[in-house]
């Protein structure tokens, strides 16, 4: 957030108060929070006062900066509103390093919570037994290199947020952030198999293929959809017939069997039976790394364990 307001702001330049009734009294917990210090008393922006003026700030598209957001606190209507008093720039400055930002996961996991339930448009995903949960990582790219002049060393190559999305729900429901090397407890793949959970339908694309996390989702009781690529060696136990509908989408094939080599012991093979669907898809020109020749044209994987597949 920017130190620079073009505009003054004045209390008929504030909207959206009323949306703040809901996290107002969640907030409240947050008050002790970054007072240790205080040996003398005299705090006078505290933790839940900060969060709120912050939500005012999202709300309002006139204050672009922080000196702004102190002018918005100067206003009777919202001193009354949010409870606190004037507050200083330095004071909101401070505010970052002083206040731990964890302490709100869990409000916001209260907040999910209350969020109703939407009607899937496909009806048959509503006797699916698992959440359908899908999970990507983003490379953020504007917000870093602002960071970085500040704060950052030459060493620091970004950040990638990490997101489980409910699909059904339409709602976010865990981001980490982790540094974009992709490395170690950053790379995507490990950051899932840290935070799996039970009877989740994890959707993913082809950077998370991999056999130890397909056995880790499985033995964590969820089940997976994942683009494969279509050289994988798999030793088929059942063809299932085509319907129209699937011919229709593009299917070429959908069979369950064993996926890697059986005589291979490099790596962790899947130690479940998996469903193979084969698809016809436009392929993308690949940009980079090596071309394969001669791969399906699209494949998809699911586990198949205790005869449910997504």
């Amino acid at each position: 957030m920017a130190n620079q307001q073009t505009n003054s702001i004045e209390a008929c330049d504030i909207t959206g108060l009323k949306y703040l009734d809901r996290v107002l009294p969640l907030f409240k917990r947050l008050r002790p929070e970054g007072t240790e210090r205080d040996k003398a008393g005299n705090r006078q922006l505290f933790y839940d006062q900060y969060c709120a003026l912050q939500l005012l700030y999202l709300f309002n598209p006139i204050v672009t900066s922080l000196r702004g957001l102190q002018q918005a606190s100067e206003l009777k209507k919202v001193q009354r509103k949010l409870g606190c008093p004037r507050s200083s720039l330095g004071s909101l400055s401070e505010a970052v390093r002083v206040f731990d930002p964890e302490l709100l996961r869990e409000i916001v996991g209260e907040l999910i919570e209350k969020l109703p339930a939407q009607k899937p448009q496909d009806r048959r995903l509503q006797d699916l037994a698992q959440t359908l949960t899908a999970v990507d990582g983003t490379f953020l790219k504007t917000l870093p290199q602002i960071t970085q002049a500040c704060f950052s060393t030459r060493q620091d190559k970004g950040w990638q947020l990490h997101t489980h999305f409910e699909i059904l729900r339409g709602i976010p429901v865990r981001m980490d952030l982790t540094d974009a090397t992709g490395r170690k407890e950053g790379n995507e793949k490990s950051m899932l198999t840290n935070v799996l959970e039970k009877d989740r339908c994890y959707i993913l694309d082809r950077a998370y293929e991999k056999y130890a996390l397909f056995n880790a989702i499985v033995n964590a009781g969820s089940s997976y959809v994942c683009r494969i690529r279509g050289d994988h060696i798999f030793v088929e136990q059942e063809s299932r017939e085509l319907t129209a509908e699937a011919r229709a989408a593009g299917v070429l094939e959908d069979r369950v069997g064993q996926l890697g080599s059986p005589k291979s012991r490099r790596i962790e093979h899947p130690d479940h039976p998996v469903r193979r669907i084969t698809v016809k898809v436009t392929p993308h020109p690949k940009r980079g790394g090596r071309r394969r020749e001669g791969g399906k044209p699209g494949s998809g994987c699911g586990n198949q364990s205790a005869g449910r597949a997504c």
